[in-house]
């Protein structure tokens, strides 16, 4: 029989800065206890030439955000200059329903999402008319790979927007909790959360005494490539399906 509690006792640790307070609830009302420590920090890069780049991607034939976070520095950088969504004749791509909201809010219509929320679902399934002056611009972090640039048939032009790094200062706050706590969920919903960890806290806590949730195949593979367990990963890659998927298999063993 499935506990009506599924997380009763479990301490659920989001290793990321959710945008929404929507999974972190849902923990709660599982019976878990929702704890934020983000182990990358994201911020805006700002250059010189932002002003003459912004120009130009609203001059393209499609934008492209794989992330939030892409999708909120591209909003700084648009109220910086004045510039409204309403002047862009384009199209825009969004991999994950969380992104495609953020940029509805930003006033852009989101033409094209994937069926599986990573990059190289998107570069399969991403095919517009195919046009050798096709201008496509991706906005990305600092840690992105180059998979859609290379894999994309035409021309794409990366801006990057936002710079990923460690935030030391929790590094040690999580290890405490793992290495403390009877029982502990931890929620990567990132290559980069993964790499932090594994380079900074496994040495001191190991992969194992704790439940090693993925939100989709490419976080699951940094995860197996360094070594750890996959215990946790949803079908739908958002936080909420993750900890729906948690909460489904901490159910089955109580």
């Amino acid at each position: 029989m499935r506990n009506a509690l599924p997380l009763a006792g479990e301490t659920v640790i989001f290793t990321g800065t959710p945008k929404s307070s929507e999974a972190a609830e849902l923990v709660k009302k599982y019976g878990g206890i929702p704890v934020s420590i983000p182990l990358i920090e994201v911020g805006e890069i700002q250059k010189k030439a932002d002003q003459q780049k912004l120009q130009q991607a609203m001059k393209a034939d499609w934008l492209i955000f794989t992330s939030q976070s892409a999708v909120a520095a591209f909003r700084a950088k648009m109220l910086r200059f004045n510039v409204t969504a309403d002047t862009y004749n384009g199209k825009v791509a969004a991999v994950g329903t969380r992104t495609a909201a953020a940029l509805d809010r930003l006033g852009f219509a989101v033409s094209f999402i994937p069926s599986v929320f990573s990059a190289d679902v998107f570069v399969k399934q991403f095919n517009p008319k195919k046009s050798e002056r096709l201008h496509v611009v991706f906005l990305k972090g600092s840690l992105a790979g180059s998979l859609i640039r290379e894999e994309l048939p035409f021309h794409v032009s990366e801006w990057t927007v936002y710079e990923t790094k460690s935030a030391t200062s929790e590094i040690d706050k999580l290890s405490r909790f793992i290495l403390h706590k009877n029982q502990v969920s931890v929620l990567f919903a990132s290559p980069s959360a993964v790499e932090v960890f594994s380079s900074r806290i496994a040495p001191k806590t190991t992969w194992f005494g704790f439940t090693v949730c993925a939100i989709g195949h490419v976080t699951e593979r940094a995860l197996l490539k360094v070594g750890a367990p996959v215990h946790v990963k949803p079908e739908t890659y958002t936080l909420v399906e993750l900890v729906h998927e948690l909460a489904k298999r901490k159910g089955e063993f109580k």
